[in-house]
């Protein structure tokens, strides 16, 4: 069993201090991993990977710690999360792109 998922599991058992070990044990591999995803998007992206890295860090619960079976399950929702936040991001600026919700003029009159 390795370290990360030896850690992940003390976290299920609730050990305050796992989710402080576990972060420099996966955050160069996180890192490479948001850089991938970051060079497949649109040029003028302003997001860093540093950025998309803690980011992810926050919705995988961070310090609370959620549950995980093991490394693999962890870097598979970490890279998930990172997707979802890009699209999200992507979102939104199509959304500011195209008016953000302010209601079309009436240009008939």
């Amino acid at each position: 069993m390795s370290a990360v998922t030896q850690i992940l599991d003390r976290a299920q058992q609730g050990d305050p201090r796992a989710a402080e070990e576990l972060s420099p044990l996966v955050y160069e591999e996180l890192r490479r991993l948001a850089a991938q995803k970051m060079a497949r998007e649109a040029a003028g992206q302003t997001l860093q990977p540093t950025a998309l890295v803690h980011e992810a860090w926050l919705r995988l619960g961070g310090d609370a710690a959620p549950q995980f079976e093991n490394r693999a399950h962890f870097l598979a929702a970490a890279a998930e999360a990172m997707r979802r936040i890009l699209i999200e991001r992507a979102r939104r600026r199509q959304a500011a792109k195209r008016g953000g919700g302010v209601a079309p003029l009436d240009r008939t009159k």
